[in-house]
């Protein structure tokens, strides 16, 4: 027993998503470009919101930092899943298997309840527009961001406490491509039911009141905008379909994967994908290419930054062509 215990796990190994050699050069190349895609995409909204004096705005600040918030979540295990597919020996130390479960925990915490801020901006926009003003001052937008640093943080500190002095001395193998905390529960050397009844009320008070205050918030817009003017109601329900569609995406595999960790189905790997690489890449779209001023204010900077560039090169080209 005492050997047993003195035994300590110093790495773990991850399965990754698929053995497959051919496989895993296909996704190599396409989550390359989707991590890609979503860094560049969410620094475009970033640089845009605040390059840009008319998006200076509640709603738009609030965007600015779901994109921040999007790069954070895509790159704690992204980018070492991509090298892990050209790699054999698919390992990660123990601090590195804390430190992936402590950001993806802080991230998803925060996105939860700043995807709320979002949707009660929305509300009150909506609801109540003449206290627009009043209500979403600059103050209360930077309370609410703190506010979802601060819940996600809670959030993570609170998982880890379950898990930091967890006796690992001996299975070592994650069926995964990143440290998930369900799984890694299960490699404890000891009962964890206790733990995994702490992991469903922390993760299943969050995700469960954050998911319906949101549809909560959507049905209230909705139902407002439709006592107000039904042709109102068709083009809000457009744009809040998408929005609610994103949320299933994000919040649907999150309920399922943590708040019944008790049994764990090989899809829960691929569910993760959702809200750890298409949920970042499906915001700026949902949120930016939707939005008319958004659209412009991006082809402006664009405009800005890439014109010159090209009269200038052309202008070089014609200069070496007449030497």
């Amino acid at each position: 027993m005492n050997k047993a215990n003195s035994s300590v796990v110093s790495e773990f190994v991850l399965l990754g998503l698929c053995s497959s050699q051919k496989l895993q050069l296909f996704y190599f190349i396409f989550f390359s470009v989707l991590y890609m895609v979503i860094v560049l995409g969410n620094l475009l909204i970033i640089l845009t919101v605040t390059s840009d004096t008319s998006l200076h705005s509640p709603m738009y600040f609030l965007l600015g930092n779901l994109s921040f918030v999007d790069i954070c979540q895509a790159s704690f295990a992204t980018p070492k899943m991509i090298a892990d597919f050209l790699s054999e020996h698919k390992t990660i130390s123990f601090s590195g298997c804390i430190a992936q479960i402590f950001f993806i925990h802080l991230f998803t915490g925060g996105e939860m309840v700043l995807l709320v801020s979002m949707a009660y901006d929305r509300y009150v926009a909506i609801c109540k527009p003449l206290y627009y003003v009043v209500i979403m001052s600059r103050r209360t937008c930077t309370v609410l961001v703190m506010i979802s640093w601060a819940v996600g943080l809670v959030h993570t500190l609170s998982q880890l406490s379950f898990t930091m002095n967890l006796p690992f001395c001996g299975p070592n193998v994650v069926d995964s491509f990143f440290c998930d905390l369900p799984r890694v529960t299960k490699l404890a050397c000891l009962d964890s039911y206790i733990i995994e009844i702490l992991i469903v009320v922390n993760s299943g008070i969050l995700s469960l009141s954050t998911f319906s205050l949101l549809i909560s918030s959507y049905i209230i817009i909705l139902v407002t905008v439709w006592l107000k003017s039904s042709a109102a109601m068709v083009k809000a329900f457009s744009t809040l379909a998408a929005h609610i569609a994103v949320v299933i995406l994000f919040f649907g595999p999150c309920i399922f994967i943590y708040v019944w960790p008790f049994t764990i189905y090989p899809v829960d790997k691929f569910l993760a994908i959702f809200y750890t690489v298409f949920t970042p890449i499906l915001n700026p779209v949902i949120y930016t290419l939707r939005n008319r001023d958004m659209k412009a204010a991006i082809r402006k900077i664009v405009n800005h930054y890439l014109r010159p560039r090209r009269i200038s090169e052309m202008l070089l080209v014609v200069r070496i062509y007449l030497h």
